[in-house]
């Protein structure tokens, strides 16, 4: 009878730590992966507590920079925003990454620190690399008149058009 109580108490026991693990577990999120492509500095995002600042007296100075990364994942492409200028993320890295109260937060390379970032911007990924695709295709053709030629056809070229019939 005492063996059965036993038994029985490790079992709850048991079914504790798996519980308080699965909840630990989902309240962490599901992180996903992307890697850093770009990175520039920027004017930080407002703080949702500026009326507060504005009112005590103590605003800001002048505007505060911080970095701004494109963050490419499988499925969407994201423009972050660091809120304060040490925020840095290593370029070209695969990071971790989740979504929290509107924001995302940031683990690079399984450390056990996030940061969080404000998101600026968002685009399908499909619709990013049509984009980029766009962008070095007009960035292969030189325009009309930027290797000194005159942007209007000179007569010896309309001469010896290939559509003329002779």
């Amino acid at each position: 009878m005492k063996r059965y109580a036993d038994l029985k108490c490790l079992s709850s026991i048991l079914w504790l730590f798996l519980i308080l693990f699965s909840v630990q577990m989902a309240s962490a999120g599901t992180y996903q992966h992307g890697t850093v492509v770009r990175m520039r500095m920027s004017e930080c995002l407002p703080a949702h507590h500026g009326f507060m600042l504005a009112m005590s007296g103590s605003g800001p100075q002048g505007p505060e920079i911080c970095p701004e990364y494109t963050l490419v994942s499988d499925k969407v492409v994201y423009v972050i925003v660091g809120k304060a200028s040490n925020q840095l993320v290593p370029l070209a890295d695969v990071i971790d990454f989740r979504f929290q109260n509107s924001e995302l937060v940031v683990r690079v390379d399984d450390a056990k620190h996030e940061s969080k970032f404000g998101i600026k911007e968002m685009i399908l990924r499909s619709d990013w690399d049509l984009i980029q695709k766009h962008i070095q295709q007009g960035l292969a053709l030189p325009a009309p008149g930027d290797d000194g030629s005159p942007a209007v056809p000179s007569p010896a070229a309309e001469r010896l058009s290939p559509f003329q019939l002779h």
